[in-house]
């Protein structure tokens, strides 16, 4: 069974950084994309940044230059580098990814991780 975890959510001044982790265990065979979510109160959930396997990125317009995503493929790991924090910011963050098993591709969720931008 193929679960997704993220952590590195917390309180953060504006200004301030934080990295997120997202961590994919289980039966994995290959990840094909995975990206990183957000859902800000009263808000429908937005993507902010996703990459291929092949390394490929992209990202919403409202978070380029201050995002960064990355991948560690022997830990099964993505990261999401945020630089600049800024009270708009805050939501649970959530990583998505479509992954191979050995049969075919499925997508997944992790639970999310709360980021709080605050003085």
């Amino acid at each position: 069974q193929v679960q997704l975890v993220e952590s590195g959510g917390g309180l953060v001044q504006p200004g301030g950084s934080l990295r997120l982790y997202c961590a994919a265990s289980g039966s994995i065979f290959s990840i094909y994309t995975m990206g990183w979510y957000r859902q800000a109160p009263g808000k429908q959930r937005e993507l902010v940044a996703a990459i291929t396997n092949g390394g490929r990125t992209n990202y919403a317009d409202s978070v380029k230059g201050r995002f960064t995503i990355s991948r560690d493929n022997a830990k099964n790991t993505r990261y999401l580098q945020i630089d600049n924090l800024n009270p708009e910011d805050t939501a649970v963050y959530y990583c998505n990814a479509d992954i191979n098993s050995g049969t075919s591709y499925y997508n997944y969720w992790g639970q999310g991780t709360q980021v709080t931008v605050s003085s």
